[in-house]
């Protein structure tokens, strides 16, 4: 694969972390999650890759213990076409018999036999509790071996020291210390596919849906999944209704039908309880609506379809790369490095203290204490932040900006500024191309405004519409039902006076011109979603992971499409103009063997050295190859010219076949995170918007003019940031309409070292393990942190 030009710098690389003579057993245990099956390939591969030998432990703790062909050593060939497998196919079974010291003891002596001292467990807090008191018997259980003769002394200072690393599989995302685990994003996906169905049916015959999920102990998939449907009301353990919680939602839901909505949404955790501590269950919330509201009522339980299918784009990316990140810190582990897990925060995988992150999980003794909002808290920042002041069951179904939002009017609204204690008028637009997720972000813009107390404004059709005049008012309930819908409702017709450039130079535009205009100074802000994730200033825009979906999607289905027939290679091309996001991370995704970016040069050489690769691999097992091209990475070395180079060049032992995906990327309904980042960004950027017009009310009116008055909200590594758009000038390439530092490019020696290739992988932001508390980070003088 072609390979960036090589620099000098401080950098810091794996190479100097070799595995020669190390052995790592990788299991899975719990409740199956979405994803698991990704993190056990990346851990096999990357282990392989370093020189170790690399064992699976089939059926968890259970395996373990009763050894045999329950431990099996790994190939590079036996974890192909696991990546988009559901569940995990090394198996997972609950054991009683490892509870107990003696089957911990049986355990200890299958993994000395085969020199067994880094295990990489996939889990939740239980499995990973149960590693960690594993790892301090571990000198107790090699001495009890050795005195009965079951080990040698030689044996036991060999194996003298375990090394445990976790990663988190749970759908459930309860657990503390990770932004999301893995499975929970899959999880969601199948939610939110039943709800969409279901919300077709409840709106034909004007229904009231009471869905029951998961979440015994944990309320994150009901609201999240809330959030995302834009459901009225929802039941969670960690936050039980106030008393007299049956007649306000009753009130609500006959609200929502007096404004015209023809169905109600309720979403119940299947731990939900009341005040006193009493269940709330999805029958008794259907025969109260019955009863008091005499709606046509029903209830689905959803049960383990949410375990099941495919996982999503997110859910392999994330396993990939903590996968990665496990078998690193098992490399640098010495005698005294505490058991860790690896976890997610904000766009970072970190490493943290395994039992650090089990104490904090604390959720139920305050909720049996009825603390609930220490409960929340405990949760962690990502759980709470989906919670809203005291009014979240209010507006719940209301807080769910496509590429930019400038929320003020020109002259025709400007009179309203006068009076502090009077609502602002705020406007909201839509620029660029479509991305899925912007209608959620418009809603939650809309609704969280009228909240905040402002007059909401609609601008159709973008910059065009806005010169022309196209603003009309937006209401509350002229956002229902946009949570699920594609494209933009608003319309984003490219302006000819921004020279058909897009949202980011627009703004920019808007705020330099506030020197000649003064109508122009109020606050703006712009919220990136495009599906190229090409915004400078934001790892992450709203669309691009259910474009990621799409690709992955159909990755998946043309893999599947050559089952049975001989040796294949498909070359697929993936839109991004001059950004290779979609293509690299869909490649990391999707299981590819190649990707062409134009961040990174390639000339025929690298093309003869891929094909070369890829045909060397045909001949094993494998009977796939998977190449991906981003639609500008090459003026001369286009799509058909690859086709047609690896047709030639493989002739004999595979043939080739090739796709454009097109605009399919840009279509769809949006997916959970989509709808439920665009949610969040747009209700903080409201916030802030409020926080900013007040402080800029002056002399009787608004009045900002300042470069922190115009920003750019965007998430940077573990934070959302607002951002001023004259700072960011400098970090953007212009011409190719591009960020000059993209942190994705750092996945790419990941992608290679899973497809098989040698490269460099920079381990810079590893080998530090950090605090359950030291997570958030500080806010600045230039940006505001949320």
């Amino acid at each position: 694969m072609a390979g960036a030009p090589k620099r000098q710098d401080t950098r810091k690389f794996f190479e100097n972390l070799s595995g020669a003579g190390k052995c790592i057993a990788v299991l899975t245990s719990g409740g199956d999650a979405q994803g698991m099956n990704a993190a056990v390939r990346a851990v096999v591969r990357m282990g392989i890759y370093v020189g170790a030998k690399v064992y699976f432990i089939h059926e968890g703790y259970q395996g373990m213990v009763d050894g045999g062909d329950n431990i099996k050593e790994a190939t590079w060939e036996s974890v192909s076409s696991m990546l988009q497998v559901g569940g995990t196919v090394i198996g997972s079974a609950r054991c009683k018999e490892f509870r107990t010291h003696e089957g911990r003891l049986k355990a200890a002596h299958n993994l000395v036999q085969r020199s067994i001292t880094n295990l990489c467990v996939i889990g939740g807090d239980g499995s990973l509790t149960g590693a960690n008191l594993f790892r301090e018997e571990w000198s107790g259980l090699l001495t009890e071996l050795q005195q009965q003769g079951l080990i040698d002394e030689e044996a036991a200072q060999k194996n003298s020291a375990l090394h445990i690393v976790g990663m988190v599989g749970s759908i459930d995302n309860d657990f503390c210390g990770t932004d999301m685990t893995i499975g929970t994003d899959s999880a969601l996906h199948r939610i939110i596919e039943v709800v969409d169905a279901i919300m077709t049916t409840a709106q034909s015959h004007q229904r009231t849906f009471v869905l029951e999920v998961m979440g015994r102990h944990c309320g994150y998939l009901a609201l999240v999944s809330a959030l995302a449907c834009g459901a009225d009301w929802v039941f969670i353990p960690e936050m039980p209704p106030e008393d007299g919680w049956e007649d306000s939602m009753c009130q609500k839901l006959s609200e929502s039908r007096s404004r015209g909505s023809r169905l109600n949404i309720i979403i119940v955790a299947e731990g939900a309880i009341d005040r006193q501590g009493q269940p709330i269950t999805s029958d008794f919330v259907k025969d109260l609506v019955v009863r008091c509201l005499g709606f046509d009522t029903r209830v689905t339980i959803l049960g383990h379809v949410q375990r099941g299918g495919t996982p999503s784009a997110f859910d392999r990316i994330l396993a990939s790369r903590m996968g990665v990140e496990a078998v690193l810190a098992l490399l640098e582990a010495s005698a005294n490095t505490p058991a860790c897990v690896v976890s997610l925060v904000g766009n970072q995988a970190v490493r943290l203290p395994l039992m650090e992150c089990v104490q904090m999980v604390k959720v139920q003794k305050a909720m049996d204490e009825k603390k609930f909002e220490e409960a929340v808290r405990l949760r962690g920042r990502y759980f709470s932040s989906g919670i809203s002041r005291g009014c979240w069951n209010t507006w719940l179904g209301c807080i769910c900006l496509r590429f930019f939002c400038i929320f003020r009017l020109f002259l025709s609204v400007s009179a309203a500024l006068r009076h502090p204690q009077s609502s602002f008028n705020v406007a909201v637009l839509n620029v660029g191309a479509p991305a899925a997720g912007m209608n959620a972000a418009v809603r939650s813009a809309v609704r969280v405004g009228i909240t905040e107390g402002h007059k909401m404004f609609a601008v159709n059709d973008g910059f065009e519409g806005f010169y022309k005049g196209q603003i009309k008012e937006i209401k509350w309930g002229d956002v229902g039902g946009w949570t699920g819908q594609g494209g933009s409702l608003l319309g984003t017709k490219r302006s000819h006076w921004l020279s058909l450039l897009q949202a980011y130079v627009g703004l920019l535009e808007l705020s330099a011109a506030r020197d000649k205009y003064t109508e122009l100074c109020v606050p703006m802000v712009m919220v990136p979603a495009t599906v190229s994730n090409n915004i400078p200033g934001s790892d992450l825009s709203i669309g691009s992971d259910t474009a990621l979906n799409a690709i992955t999607d159909t990755c998946d289905r043309i893999k599947q499409s050559a089952s049975g027939t001989k040796r294949r290679v498909f070359i697929i091309e993936t839109m991004g103009g001059y950004c290779g996001y979609l293509a690299t991370v869909g490649g990391l995704a999707a299981g590819a063997d190649t990707v062409y970016i134009y961040e990174e040069a390639f000339d025929i050489r690298d093309l003869q050295a891929n094909v070369e690769h890829l045909t060397q691999k045909m001949k094993t097992s494998i009977q796939r190859g998977l190449v991906l091209r981003n639609e500008n990475c090459n003026e001369n070395f286009t799509t058909d010219f690859i086709y047609q180079l690896y047709s030639e060049e493989g002739r004999g032992t595979f043939d080739c076949r090739k796709n454009i995906l097109g605009h399919m990327q840009q279509g769809g309904a949006p997916s959970p995170f989509d709808r439920n980042f665009g949610t969040k960004v747009a209700a903080k950027a409201m916030q802030w918007i409020t926080r900013t017009l007040k402080d800029s009310y002056k002399g009787g009116r608004v009045f900002a003019n300042s470069e922190d008055t115009a920003c750019l909200l965007g998430m940077r590594r573990r934070a959302l940031v607002f951002q001023p758009v004259s700072q960011l000038r400098d970090e953007t390439d212009f011409v190719h309409r591009i960020p000059k530092e993209q942190w994705w490019l750092k996945l790419r020696p990941l992608m290679k070292i899973l497809a098989k290739y040698k490269t460099s992988y920079d381990v810079s932001d590893s080998g530090q393990l950090e605090h359950v508390t030291r997570f958030r980070a500080k806010e600045s003088n230039t940006t505001a942190t949320i």
